[in-house]
């Protein structure tokens, strides 16, 4: 690995500043404009596709570019699994059970176990929600199910049949470890609207209240697409052009997020945790050009105001990456991701400092996609006083200060360098995506950057075709662990993928 900040630039990088938007970017906007108009002019019954989405689009993204990347002349280690074909030419991935892990972990490789579910799911790509950790275990929702596996061995331990397919949930759960998925009106594909609200405990598995929170009986107009977050007790729905905030114990309803100035600016989007951020769009019908966005930071309990943020005119708030302090991706109305910067706040909602990290090759979130909710921002974690960003092939420390690039180290095999967690205050716990023929691998970024990293855990060879199916979803650093899981699973019998993957470091 070689990364030389501040002036270091890869061979056949674009320049800073807006380029060619993509294919998808382009596709995306004429979605958002038509999103915007059917959501100002429907009177009737709406709709909820909870099929594929922005998470396949970099599922399919990555597979072309790990297709399309040179084979690495590094031989791959002997009695690997057998690395997992493009899904041009689709097989099942088989998880080897925790036994035969065991039995065919190498010196210097950490343990691992994978989670197979072996449900039967419709032939489309669903959409995989969490991980939540509680307690021991960590908690995964796929389409009509909720599953605990304990963090120690993957054991499940209990799992939750839903009555419909789960269609939104919040990134995280209260802090007595409830949680409140959004469901689908019915388990057909088409006209399913995202209008039923199921509580569930995730230390027990124990469902609690149902509810239809969005119905308005006055109007009958049912929820087209919902965001959800919750931040102590509070369940923050955002619905259209509008938003409300519930009580996640028992449903009941707290306040209705009012639109501002006067009128003109209309929640869309929630993100919560230790703050509640409600984002609004300004300016809606005016020119891109001079629409904006507005953060409140509002109490939980009262939603009372604490303060407000807005954009330059022609930029919208697209993810939070922290809400304490707040730190958020902004993006351009029209060149959408080809224009993204990284913005820090101050307590009181000021602006902080501006990052563009463009100049050294980061991607948006990892390429995640816009237009989802306004959590998470996958390969991006601030702490310490450092926004840590990863992507395809690179990750590196900015100072939230002075907006500086600290220090950075770059994979030469077009592997994603996911920032997870902290290890001091000064080094950074990254994982190191699998490739078609290598397993990952989890180590310390620390000062100084490129060859002064510090590898906590190789990955064992036996898991690798796993461990690559994921194609680094979402990774969670919990309990000493690394959870990796997809963001997506495909229904197709002959694609069937697992559902989670753990490393830990092996026991002495």
């Amino acid at each position: 690995m070689s990364y030389t900040p501040p002036s270091w630039s890869p061979p056949g990088q674009r320049p800073p500043g807006p380029g060619p938007r993509s294919r998808r970017d382009r596709g995306l906007t004429a979605l958002a404009v038509g999103l915007t108009l059917l959501v100002v002019a429907v009177t009737g019954a709406g709709w909820y596709g909870y099929g594929p989405g922005a998470g396949d689009e970099r599922t399919r993204a990555a597979d072309a570019k790990e297709s399309a990347a040179p084979e690495s002349t590094a031989p791959p280690s002997t009695g690997a699994a057998s690395p997992r074909p493009s899904l041009r030419t689709p097989r099942p991935v088989r998880a080897p059970s925790a036994q035969e892990l065991a039995a065919a972990r190498r010196p210097g490789e950490a343990a691992a176990w994978i989670a197979a579910d072996p449900t039967d799911l419709p032939r489309r790509n669903i959409r995989v929600d969490g991980p939540w950790t509680v307690g021991g275990t960590v908690v995964q929702a796929l389409y009509r199910e909720v599953t605990a596996y304990r963090l120690s061995d993957g054991a499940e331990v209990w799992n939750l049949t839903l009555p419909t397919p789960v269609c939104e949930a919040p990134e995280h759960a209260a802090p007595d470890g409830r949680i409140v998925l959004a469901l689908a009106s019915s388990g057909s594909r088409r006209g399913a609207r995202c209008d039923r609200f199921q509580m569930v405990d995730l230390r027990t598995g124990k469902a609690g209240w149902t509810k239809e929170l969005l119905r308005d009986p006055a109007r009958d107009t049912p929820a087209i697409i919902v965001h959800t977050a919750i931040s102590g007790d509070t369940l923050a729905v955002a619905e259209g052009l509008g938003a409300a905030a519930f009580r996640v114990s028992d449903g009941s309803r707290l306040f209705t997020v009012p639109t501002e100035n006067p009128g003109r600016c209309h929640p869309d989007r929630v993100a919560g945790g230790s703050r509640l951020l409600v984002s609004a769009t300004c300016a809606l019908g005016d020119d891109p050009r001079t629409r904006y966005s507005q953060l409140r930071a509002l109490d939980p309990r009262t939603g009372a105001v604490r303060w407000r943020h807005r954009t330059p005119a022609g930029r919208r708030v697209e993810r939070v990456i922290s809400v304490d302090p707040v730190v958020y991706t902004s993006i351009d109305n029209e060149r959408l991701t080809d224009d993204w910067r990284i913005v820090a706040l101050g307590p009181r909602g000021e602006l902080r400092r501006t990052i563009d990290p463009r100049p050294k090759g980061f991607e948006h979130c990892v390429n995640v996609g816009i237009g989802a909710g306004l959590q998470p921002c996958p390969g991006v974690v601030v702490g310490h006083g450092l926004v840590h960003v990863g992507g395809t092939d690179r990750a590196g420390a900015y100072d939230l200060a002075t907006g500086k690039l600290l220090w950075g180290v770059r994979a030469h095999d077009g592997r994603t360098l996911t920032p997870v967690g902290f290890r001091s205050s000064r080094g950074t716990v990254v994982y190191e995506s699998a490739t078609p023929s290598r397993p990952g691998r989890t180590f310390v970024l620390g000062e100084g950057g490129a060859g002064k990293e510090e590898t906590l855990m190789n990955h064992p060879a036996a898991a690798a075709e796993a461990e690559y199916s994921t194609m680094a979803g979402r990774v969670l650093q919990a309990g000493g662990r690394i959870v990796v899981m997809p963001s997506f699973v495909t229904g197709e019998d002959d694609r069937r993928q697992p559902r989670l993957v753990s490393f830990a470091p092996a026991p002495e």
